[in-house]
C-alpha cells in the first residue's frame, strides 16, 4: 500500500531522514517508534505530501505521491492528530462531520449528522456529546472526538500521531483498543508513531524503529523482543545504557 524507497530530508545543515526505506502492507497496522526528534513525524508528512523529499521516492498502491489530483489522494487518508486538534468553534458532531460537510464529496448536512452521530457511538461516546464544543469534554473524551473524526469518511489509511499522548493508563488501553478494533473492523492500513511500548504492543502488526535517519529495525511485533537488535532492545526496555545516546 505504501512504500518509502531511499527517502532523505533535511532542514539546512539538519539531515533529519537519510535514507528511509519501509513498506506497510495493505490492511497491516504498521508503527514507527523511536526517540524524539529522529525523524518519525518528518516521515509521516512526507507520505501525506506536507512536505516533499529532497530524494528518494513514496507511493500509495505504486503511484507516486506527488503527482495526481491532491483531493481525491487526500480522500483516502484519516488522521487522528497528536493533540487531538479540534476546532474550538464547531459543536462536537460538526468536528467528527467536518471533512463530510465539505470538498467535491460533500453530503447533505443531515446525512453527515447521522453518519457523526454513527461514529461516536462506535468510539463509546453518547450522543447527547454531539452537541458540545470540545472545551467541555475530558481529553479523553476529546481523543475519541477524533478518532470518530479520522474514521467517518471511511478511509482506506489511517495515521495516528501519538494516539496516546496525555491520557491516563485506563484511557491510553481504552484508545488502544478502540484503534485496534477500527482498523480491524475497517480492513483500513494503519501508520502510528508512538513513543508508548504499551500502544505498540496492543495496536501494531509490524515495528519499525527509526534511528538516526533510517530504519534500524522492522519486523512482526512478534518478533520485536527477541530481534537481537542492541537499538531496538535499548529502546523498548528504557535503558539508559547502550548504543543510543541519552540528551542530557
Amino acid at each position: 500500500m505504501i512504500e518509502l524507497s531511499d527517502v532523505h530530508k533535511a532542514f539546512g545543515a539538519n539531515r533529519v531522514l537519510r535514507g528511509v526505506n519501509l513498506t506497510i502492507e495493505s490492511g497491516t497496522s504498521m508503527v514507527i517508534i523511536g526517540g524524539s526528534g529522529t525523524g518519525k513525524s518528518v516521515a509521516l508528512k512526507c507520505v501525506l505530501g506536507l512536505i516533499r523529499p529532497d530524494s528518494g521516492t513514496i507511493t500509495l498502491d505504486g503511484q507516486d505521491v506527488t503527482k495526481g489530483d491532491r483531493d481525491a489522494f487526500l480522500a483516502r487518508f484519516g488522521m487522528l492528530f497528536q493533540g487531538g486538534a479540534l476546532f474550538d468553534s464547531l459543536p462536537v458532531w460538526q468536528n467528527v462531520a467536518f471533512r463530510l460537510l465539505r470538498g467535491s464529496r460533500k453530503r447533505p448536512v443531515k446525512e453527515a449528522h447521522e453518519i457523526a452521530i454513527e461514529k461516536l457511538r462506535r468510539v463509546g461516546l453518547k450522543p447527547d456529546v454531539a452537541d458540545k464544543f470540545p472545551a467541555e469534554l475530558s481529553g479523553g473524551m476529546q481523543k475519541r472526538v477524533g478518532l470518530a473524526r479520522a474514521i467517518a469518511a471511511e478511509p482506506e489509511i489511517i495515521f495516528f500521531d501519538e494516539p496516546t499522548t496525555g491520557l491516563d493508563p485506563i484511557m491510553s488501553g481504552v484508545i488502544n483498543e478502540l484503534i485496534r478494533e477500527i482498523v480491524v473492523e475497517m480492513g483500513a492500513t494503519a501508520m502510528t508513531i508512538t513513543h508508548d511500548m504499551t500502544s505498540v504492543r496492543a495496536i501494531a502488526d509490524n515495528v519499525a524503529m527509526l534511528h538516526d535517519g533510517v530504519i534500524q529495525w522492522t519486523g512482526p511485533v512478534s518478533d520485536m523482543d527477541q530481534s537481537g537488535d542492541p537499538y531496538l532492545d535499548q529502546f523498548i526496555h528504557g535503558r539508559a545504557e547502550g548504543p543510543i545516546e541519552a540528551v542530557r
